[in-house]
């Protein structure tokens, strides 16, 4: 969706909304460490549900990759609106279409267009040859070649641009033409600004005041940039020209050696100037994050805007932000906690699961690829350090799973998520048992009644609603207790079904028929026909068996060394287990964890 519909979307034109629209910016990290700590945090900042994040560029050569790959990520793995800036720094037209067919065909719908900065070592930006003079060129580009498809986002400076400011102050008349070209890059296509970063609120909303008056009417939104470290906020502002009031520095000289202090006033000041700003009715917020989470989510705390304990879910699962799957509203569970690797396998389909009694059978997924087993090293490292140790036998690897379950694990092979999800701790003592008695769960739901949609550990959906689902357990063990829990399902538990398969699939064992679809969770809310976002499904089943199979040796087992008797007993494990899937269908009375009881 374009940036310019959200806000629209929250904000009405007539303005009787009291949401406020925040989003995020981030910028392309130097090392492979720096990207998947940079994700890290973006995974935990986009949990607060911002409109969207931007990601700014690189201008030519591998940086200019990295911001089109983490562009890609940011759409389609972390599933946030996102907006890349583009510059016409160092980019003829050739490489600027380039990007803009990448972002597309990766689903992204929105550009910030900017000049951009002059290159490394120069003073002056230079247009290269074949390439842009301004971003008013880039906007008129982007509008002719693509129409409407893109949302554009362009550039405003409360106090000027840097090059027309002297001596701290933009004179009159160059101010004037710079609030006349930003009204040229809305009239040739622009849609929202987003302003240069400032610390005099009185500049930024006088600045909104001359855009009204000379007739732009788009979303201005202020871009505020936390103050993070003082020698980092001098480097900053004076970059940029930005005009620090004396107040401020009054505050941060006495504390400018102390960086918790430094970033304590920089929290209380972006605070105190987002409160002043939207006391005049601006009800849009663009936080510099600087790559940093702390700074940021503690201004939007301050100002009740999110809160650490209660993240809401539009769907059980992080609805998708690439236009082409927006309608996507179905998914097999099986990926619950693999959501990445579930992308990924489908990225291809020209046609995704929707509607009420949809399944996932309706396309063919994606083969395994290195990227499901591929992890952020921080998480490979914690997991090498939390499952690598010796293993002696199957109780061993029992323990390991009853650690994980009980939350003395933070780290799973089979989970790209951190540490238990709040509604796994609700069962995690049941968990634990069977685990020790070696039937060892990957994924699991507790049985809910209508429980409210705004419920902190199964809600979702959004407020006013109630959800459902069926208690549903995923698990590995042996042909021995698979045999025993069958004989008991059949004797004593009629309300459950399962799906049991080997890892070549030579053995399928199950008391459903293949084409047979169950739907898990269910939501219903105000106005809306029931929502169905999970579902069981064989077909999905034996694709996701291959996967969940490989886990036992790509994800676990190569943490040891070729010859290594671990390794050896976590491969034999994989070659001889099943893989169960289990769902009780009474979600009123039922007691999936009783069938488990002397097995």
């Amino acid at each position: 969706m374009k940036v310019i519909e959200k806000i629209r979307e929250a904000i009405p034109e007539n303005g009787n909304s009291d949401k406020v629209v925040f989003s995020f910016e981030f910028f392309p990290p130097k090392t492979e460490d720096g990207v998947d700590n940079l994700f890290e945090r973006m995974e935990r900042m986009v949990a607060h549900n911002p409109a969207f994040c931007d990601i700014t560029w690189g201008a030519g050569g591998t940086t200019a990759d990295l911001t089109l790959e983490i562009s890609n990520r940011m759409q389609n793995m972390v599933c946030v609106e996102t907006m890349m800036h583009l510059t016409c720094t160092n980019m003829p037209v050739e490489k600027i279409d380039h990007a803009l067919a990448t972002i597309k065909a990766n689903g992204i719908q929105n550009v910030l267009a900017l000049r951009g900065d002059p290159p490394h070592g120069q003073e002056k930006f230079v247009q290269v040859e074949g390439g842009f003079a301004c971003a008013l060129d880039l906007v008129k580009h982007i509008r002719s070649k693509y129409e409407d498809y893109f949302g554009i986002t362009v550039a405003g400076y409360p106090e000027g641009h840097p090059d027309v400011i002297v001596d701290g102050m933009a004179p009159l008349e160059a101010y004037r033409n710079e609030l006349s070209y930003l009204k040229e890059k809305i009239d040739a296509g622009g849609e929202v600004i987003v302003t240069q970063l400032f610390y005099d609120t009185d500049i930024f909303l006088k600045f909104v005041n001359d855009c009204r008056q000379i007739g732009i009417t788009c979303p201005i939104v202020p871009g505020i940039m936390p103050i993070n470290n003082y020698k980092g906020f001098l480097r900053m502002t004076g970059f940029c020209k930005t005009k620090i009031p004396p107040e401020i520095m009054a505050a941060l000289e006495p504390i400018k050696d102390n960086e918790e202090a430094v970033r304590a006033y920089g929290i209380h000041l972006g605070t105190e100037m987002c409160k002043k700003i939207m006391a005049t009715g601006i009800r849009t917020l663009h936080l510099y994050t600087l790559n940093m989470e702390k700074s940021a989510l503690a201004i939007l705390m301050n100002l009740g805007l999110i809160e650490e304990s209660k993240i809401s879910r539009s769907l059980p699962w992080r609805r998708p932000a690439n236009i082409f799957r927006v309608k996507e509203d179905v998914r097999p569970i099986f990926w619950a906690n693999r959501p990445k690797s579930y992308i990924t396998r489908t990225i291809s389909w020209d046609q995704y699961p929707h509607g009420r009694w949809g399944d996932s059978r309706n396309a063919s997924y994606g083969a395994l690829s290195d990227y499901q087993f591929m992890r952020p090293r921080s998480r490979d490292k914690k997991l090498s350090e939390e499952w690598a140790g010796p293993l002696n036998n199957v109780e061993d690897i029992n323990e390991k799973f009853v650690k994980f379950c009980l939350g003395k694990l933070r780290s799973s092979p089979w989970s790209e998520l951190d540490g238990l999800q709040p509604e796994t701790k609700t069962i995690n003592e049941q968990l634990g048992s069977i685990n020790m008695n070696g039937f060892l769960t990957i994924n699991s739901q507790p049985a809910v009644n209508g429980a409210k949609s705004d419920s902190p550990s199964v809600g979702w959906g959004g407020p006013g609603g109630y959800v459902y689902q069926k208690a549903y357990l995923e698990f590995f063990c042996s042909p021995k207790k698979l045999n025993a829990l069958v004989d008991r399902c059949k004797d004593d538990f009629p309300s459950l079904t399962y799906m049991a398969v080997n890892k070549d699939g030579s053995s399928w064992i199950s008391n459903i028929e293949k084409i047979d679809v169950n739907a898990v969770t269910w939501g219903v809310f105000p106005a809306k026909e029931i929502i169905q976002p999970t579902v069981v499904d064989p077909a999905s089943f034996m694709v996701w068996k291959d996967e969940a199979f490989e886990i036992w040796s790509r994800g676990w087992a190569r943490h040891y060394p070729e010859a290594d008797p671990s390794r050896k007993l976590l491969e034999e494990v994989q070659s001889t287990y099943y893989l169960v899937s289990l769902v009780d269908n009474d979600y009123i009375q039922g007691d999936l964890f009783a069938v488990f009881k002397d097995i």
